[in-house]
């Protein structure tokens, strides 16, 4: 054999080595992140826990146009996940024991054990749930949230540059709202990417949030994961101060049920045209301009632009993460492989 026969021969044993080294998904994995594999077992149950049960109408393209955006936020929380594991951040088993009992208290062993059948979730996967939602709100506290830090200044340029917005021709209530609507709708952007897809799923959906709210989570971070008003999950659900007689003029019986609540309260589930709604009342404000100098004017414009200041922190860390992690989606790919064939 010359030479080059020789020096052919090596290339093609090397490319062959390369092409069987080269990794392949394993059965079952519909994603991996950094090698770290999420199953479709995993997307599954994160289906059927956001109430896309096998029973719905919906058509194979809008099922999989919902999976693939439950896969987006399973691979988010891994990257988190995994970014908390590196920093030394992962909750302990008593944090998790802590938040388990916090969530179990207001039930008896029956009630939350429907809960959690309502829900598809046994105890060990709640446990589980839990230990991840920690662990990430602990990377978010020490990586964004410690991170923010609204000055006196900050607050006096906001109240100067918005002081008219603080003169009220009326009494006004601070609400801010959770709402869950049966229509599918492309625009909703809430964290967890979850839309109720029908009347049914949208009814379970308000009464599966009412009990975490009741289980003493905040209203706040329900409405950024599950809110579907675009243009208010974002915030924490907040519509800003509202005029009483615009509360009269949209609902009388609405008015009745917001002017009933005291600040920190939330209604019961409201039953609209539009779908469901969850209100919470953050306070209640006379006539007249309200001053710098009124406790309650500095915090809101605190809580407002921490709120705002968070958001805008936690999308760019979001999409750092991202960037740096090795995402390999292969139920994405393999639905662009199979473009063009029939779907039911």
């Amino acid at each position: 054999m010359n030479g080059s026969m020789k020096l052919w021969v090596s290339a093609l044993i090397l490319l062959l080595a390369a092409s069987g080294c080269k990794k392949s998904p394993a059965a079952g994995v519909a994603a991996r992140v950094n090698n770290r594999p999420i199953t479709y077992a995993e997307l599954e149950k994160s289906q059927q826990f956001q109430m896309l049960s096998a029973g719905d109408r919906s058509s194979e393209d809008q099922i999989n146009i919902q999976k693939l955006e439950i896969l987006r936020t399973l691979v988010d929380n891994e990257i988190m996940l995994q970014r908390a594991e590196k920093l030394g951040l992962m909750a302990v088993d008593a944090d998790v024991e802590t938040k388990f009992n916090e969530l179990k208290a207001p039930y008896t062993q029956e009630e939350f054990q429907r809960q959690l059948q309502n829900r598809k979730m046994t105890v060990e996967d709640l446990k589980a749930q839990l230990r991840r939602e920690l662990s990430i709100q602990k990377l978010i506290n020490k990586e964004i949230t410690s991170k923010i830090s609204i000055t006196d200044a900050d607050v006096t340029e906001f109240y100067n540059a918005n002081r008219a917005s603080f003169n009220l021709a009326e009494p006004q209530v601070h609400i801010a709202q959770i709402l869950v609507t049966p229509a599918p709708d492309p625009n909703v952007r809430n964290l967890k990417g979850d839309k109720a897809q029908n009347e049914d799923q949208a009814r379970k959906k308000i009464q599966m949030l009412e009990a975490r709210l009741r289980q003493g989570e905040d209203f706040s971070m329900l409405a950024q994961n599950y809110s579907e008003d675009p243009n208010t999950s974002t915030n924490g659900g907040d519509l800003g101060f509202i005029p009483e007689s615009a509360l009269e003029k949209a609902n009388v019986e609405l008015r009745k049920m917001v002017m009933s609540l005291q600040p920190g309260q939330v209604s019961p589930v409201i039953h609209t045209q539009e779908g469901y709604r969850l209100l919470k009342v953050i306070s209640k404000e006379p006539a007249g301009q309200r001053e710098l100098s009124d406790p309650r004017v500095q915090q809101s414009i605190r809580e407002q632009l921490l709120n705002r200041k968070d958001q805008l922190l936690k999308a760019a860390y979001y999409e750092v993460a991202r960037n740096e992690a090795k995402v390999e989606n292969f139920f994405a790919k393999s639905i662009t492989e199979n473009a063009g064939k029939s779907s039911k």
